[in-house]
């Protein structure tokens, strides 16, 4: 039950959370203007803090039923741990600053911000993925980086294409193919579950002796966590008017 409960955040998080990094980083390609730009990012705003809920949950569950296998992730890894979050906290100011001033310096400085920390999160996960889970060693390590930064991308860009619309939309949809974004996201959800699944599999997944007293807590929380991003999708279900939020 302990590896289930894992797999069940991390994947989430890597189809969820993916699809705002993969936003962050095409951020210059969609939005031309600081107005498109706003308008690109009010297609996430309502979601990534969502999304980042399932990072934190799985990070949780990690310390808490998996703590050997967390050491193992984290021995000899703390240069990327560390670009990691840098470009965590990045990508987030640069979403939360980048409207609390009008000055078109100040918003394209944070526009940069969000880009920088979201091609940051990317290739850092890129790197975890192919040198600590995926056993790829040497110079292929980058190769793995850039794949899996390159699916981020994809998989942003249909999910803009699904919240934009006009010309904001048809950018969205260079790859696509005209009104293809829902089959690409899916697509691209898939490839992604089947990185995080192969990973998994060449983990030690063995759990530690506190699972009997977390694995019901958590399993009482799961359906919270469903319930509460599905009100928040359907809520935001329809495609940005203008540039609202954040």
């Amino acid at each position: 039950m302990e590896i289930f409960v894992l797999a069940f955040f991390a994947l989430g998080y890597l189809v969820l959370g993916g699809a705002d990094i993969g936003v962050g980083m095409a951020l210059p390609y969609l939005g031309r203007s600081a107005g498109e730009r706003r308008e690109v990012i009010a297609a996430i705003a309502p979601f990534f803090l969502g999304n980042e809920v399932w990072l934190v949950a799985s990070a949780g569950v990690l310390a808490g039923l998996f703590p050997d296998l967390e050491g193992r992730l984290l021995s000899g890894n703390y240069v990327v741990v560390v670009a990691l979050l840098l470009s965590w906290v990045v990508r987030d100011m640069g979403l939360w600053l980048r409207g609390r001033v009008p000055g078109a310096r100040w918003q394209a400085f944070w526009d940069g911000a969000t880009v920088a920390g979201s091609w940051g999160l990317a290739l850092s996960w890129g790197l975890l993925l192919g040198e600590v889970l995926l056993g790829i060693e040497g110079p292929l390590v980058s190769l793995a980086a850039l794949a899996v930064a390159a699916l981020f991308a994809v998989h942003g860009l249909a999910f803009a294409a699904l919240g934009l619309r006009g010309p904001l939309r048809e950018r969205a949809t260079v790859l696509s193919g005209g009104a293809g974004e829902g089959r690409t996201y899916a697509l691209t959800a898939g490839a992604l579950l089947v990185v995080g699944v192969l990973a998994g599999s060449r983990l030690p997944l063995e759990p530690g002796s506190s699972g009997a007293v977390l694995v019901p807590v958590v399993l009482v929380l799961i359906p919270l966590l469903v319930a509460s991003q599905g009100w928040v999708w359907w809520t935001f279900r329809h495609r940005v008017t203008g540039p609202s939020y954040l």
